[in-house]
């Protein structure tokens, strides 16, 4: 039996699904004019970094493990086109983090 997340991704095509993934980095701006504050995470393995949105700050997720479900998504900046992961559902699979150094 396929799970949500399974008929999700089936259903709408273009969502694309990374599992486990360790957050290696995790940025929060306040955005310019706004309430929002836009959230950065890069994951191992991956150089595109998936955005996202919060009304809040949040604990930083660097060492945790996560789920995501994304679409693919160009920006362009001055000209120069940069990729990221939009967000479509993001979800902890381990908030287990590496102690302090």
């Amino acid at each position: 039996m396929k799970s949500e997340r399974e008929k999700l991704v089936e259903k709408h095509k273009q969502l694309n699904q990374t599992d486990n993934a360790k957050v290696i980095s995790h940025v929060q701006r306040e955005e310019k004019d706004s309430d929002w504050v836009r959230h950065t995470i890069m994951l191992e393995g991956i150089d595109v970094p998936f955005i996202y949105r919060r009304k809040q700050q949040y604990q930083s997720l660097k060492g945790a493990r996560v789920n995501v479900t994304y679409y693919r998504h160009v920006e362009d900046v001055a000209g120069i086109e940069f990729e990221t992961m939009k967000e479509y559902v993001l979800s902890a699979v381990s908030t287990a983090r590496p102690p302090l150094a």
